[in-house]
């Protein structure tokens, strides 16, 4: 049995078996270390050695926690609330309530395109803009699973195809990678080879909204965790602080590129206008914490269960494994390349961390099976996709879980990763399989 998918196996079931995803990574990072012949004492090593890799992106994440805890205190998230029920009313139109949904999945999906082309601040926006408004989506009665399927569609799709922002950096990720194992190939090529499995997520986006999820579900009305029990009172100073203090958040995002200057710039602002009152700091802070512990604290697993992936060495093993089972037939090929990817990224969560693994396997295995350049670009961009578009540990689905579990009614594992996984991966697999036979 290889390390890596047995791994990744006991991770995916215990998750949805709704053991903490913590634990299952935990778990399944100490049966892949057994299971690779790394013994007992390595795998902890190697396991605790690795958790310092997502360590910034951690405390990325908490300090966004706290800004977004900041915000809902200027009384911003009431002002959206009424202003929304003036829009749709109270008389259950359903025209109107339909207009805004759509405006409001319309908005969602182009700020989380946006965030990695045109204005490249990944996930940074999630803590600060969707917490305020889940009181707008309990009114119109919409399904978050919908809201987790849009984030991530917009988080994922942009920069597997367009050569902009983080797309620059993925596609030069997988040019780069390629040459390193012998197969060069223009960047201009690259988009052309990803249509085909972008249009399947913008597939899967489609059923998402006006099918699986279409119909109406009911949330409790709670106020987001730090945020105070009483309805916030603010003024017109109050929420021009808190504009002007998301504003200053993605300006520093985007000129420094750190999250944690950004999420600090954003707090320094609201606390040295008085917006936020400097006896309230150190209980907002803390509470924000707490509401972004849960998406830390799987980040800095998911990197000690990578690097137990990586040091088994069972990665290429499934090279050897996939050469012999698949012989002379190409689509046999593509078929487990893409299997392979999945398990690969599944497990690491990142698409620009597995490329360079990824492309070591499918280069060599690619030019063996008879595979155009423009078909292992795509086999290659459709692995990395695979697993920001699905697994529990990508920042791709922590994300929107985090920013839609701010009141505690969204599940990351069966509201998030499953809702995605079935809308995205599935096309993703199934898209990528043809271009790779088709290109």
């Amino acid at each position: 049995m290889n390390a890596v998918l047995v791994a990744v196996l006991v991770m995916l079931i215990l998750s949805l078996v709704r053991v903490h995803v913590v634990l299952a990574l935990a778990v399944g990072a100490l049966v892949g270390g057994l299971l690779g012949g790394l013994g007992f004492d390595q795998t902890v090593t190697v396991f605790s050695n690795g958790l310092g890799g997502s360590a910034t992106v951690a405390l990325s994440y908490a300090l966004l926690g706290a800004f977004a805890v900041a915000i809902a205190r200027t009384g911003l998230p009431e002002v959206m609330v009424n202003w929304v029920i003036k829009l749709v009313g109270r008389n259950e139109d359903s025209r109107k309530k339909a207009l805004s949904k759509a405006l409001i999945f319309f908005l969602l999906a182009l700020v989380s395109c946006f965030s990695q082309n045109v204005v490249p601040i990944h996930i940074a926006f999630i803590p600060i803009l969707i917490p305020p408004i889940l009181k707008i989506l309990n009114e119109l009665g919409v399904d978050r699973r919908a809201i987790a399927t849009i984030l991530t569609f917009g988080l994922t799709a942009p920069y597997i195809f367009l050569p902009y922002g983080f797309g620059a950096i993925f596609h030069g990720i997988i040019a780069d990678n390629m040459e390193q194992n012998g197969l060069a190939v223009e960047l201009a090529s690259i988009p052309k080879a990803m249509a085909l499995p972008t249009i399947g997520l913008v597939l899967g986006l489609l059923i998402a909204v006006f099918f699986t999820y279409r119909k109406n579900r009911t949330y409790e009305d709670r106020d987001i965790i730090g945020g105070s029990s009483e309805k916030q009172s603010y003024t017109n100073r109050t929420i021009l602080v808190a504009v002007v203090s998301i504003v200053a958040t993605l300006v520093v995002q985007t000129l420094s590129d750190s999250m944690i200057i950004a999420a600090l710039a954003g707090l320094i602002v609201l606390i040295g206008s008085g917006a936020l009152k400097w006896q309230e700091a150190d209980n907002v802070v803390t509470e924000g914490m707490k509401m972004m512990a849960f998406i830390s604290f799987v980040m800095l697993t998911a990197s000690g269960f990578a690097a137990v992936i990586r040091e088994t060495g069972h990665v290429d093993l499934l090279v050897t494994q996939t050469s012999n089972i698949v012989g002379d037939s190409k689509a046999a090929a593509a078929l487990l390349m893409l299997v392979i990817g999945l398990f690969i990224t599944m497990g690491i969560g990142s698409s620009f961390a597995t490329i360079p693994i990824i492309a070591t396997l499918f280069v060599p295995l690619g030019m063996a099976a008879g595979f155009s350049p423009l078909a292992i670009i795509a086999l290659i961009g459709t692995a990395g996709a695979l697993g920001d578009a699905g697994a529990p540990a990508s920042d791709s689905t922590l994300g929107p879980s985090a920013g839609l579990n701010a009141d505690g009614q969204h599940n990351h594992i069966w509201d998030t990763c499953v809702p995605t996984f079935l809308h995205f991966n599935i096309p993703l697999f199934i898209f990528g399989w043809m271009a790779a036979m088709f290109l």
